[in-house]
């Protein structure tokens, strides 16, 4: 049986200011570190043999908290571009609160949480899908059906993308699903990659709020 751990950065300068971060390299918050950390004893149980992460700096910052959580400084890991946070385009750095304001809820949760929603200049979560499931499916898949038990620390839309293509949740559901900042998904999966377990550790209550 193999593991795959995917663990959404801790709150970070920006998720404490409500704006959006997307591509902009924002370092975590003391909050964050301490989700991070919580996230690190979630999993204490699981020997992770690699980690994967974003190239983004809270990211990498949520993973060293959890290494030294887990007293574990040299586990293995790989930085890719891949599995960063979706592009925000024209919204890049504004309030995402007043933007709910501006545009109504409807068309605001379409916008931040829909599936093929264009915003200026930026990436729809299906572009966000295109870069990271074909990743997944090269780089971690292999691993996962050779037994071993790997962590992938990154975002919010990128670890909705790689859920959706791990539940096959359709196009018009995926707005349904909410990752907050340092909840960890943990899957598990047989010799033959089915996924045959599935627990979510170190909730955040907070989650719609970032």
């Amino acid at each position: 049986m193999a593991h795959l751990v995917l663990i959404r950065h801790g709150k970070s300068e920006w998720n404490k200011l409500g704006k959006w971060t997307g591509h902009v390299d924002i370092g975590l918050v003391e909050e964050g570190v301490n989700e991070a950390r919580h996230a690190a004893h979630a999993i204490k149980d699981i020997p992770i043999d690699c980690a994967f992460i974003s190239d983004l700096k809270r990211a990498q910052e949520t993973f060293v908290q959890i290494c030294d959580a887990l007293d574990k400084p040299d586990m293995k890991n790989v930085i890719d571009p891949a599995l960063k946070e979706r592009h925000y385009g024209i919204y890049t750095g504004k309030n995402k609160w007043e933007v709910q304001k501006e545009i109504g809820e409807e068309a605001f949760q379409k916008l931040r949480r829909g599936w093929d929603v264009v915003i200026p200049e930026g990436e729809t979560l299906k572009d966000v899908y295109a870069r990271v499931v074909p990743y997944y499916e090269k780089n971690i898949k292999p691993l996962l059906l050779h037994g071993k038990n790997l962590m992938v620390v990154a975002h919010g839309n990128s670890l909705r993308a790689l859920v959706k293509h791990l539940e096959n949740i359709p196009d018009d559901k995926i707005a349904e699903l909410e990752i907050g900042t340092g909840e960890v998904y943990c899957y598990e999966f047989d010799k033959g990659g089915k996924i045959i377990g599935k627990t979510i550790r170190a909730a955040n209550p907070n989650k719609l709020k970032v």
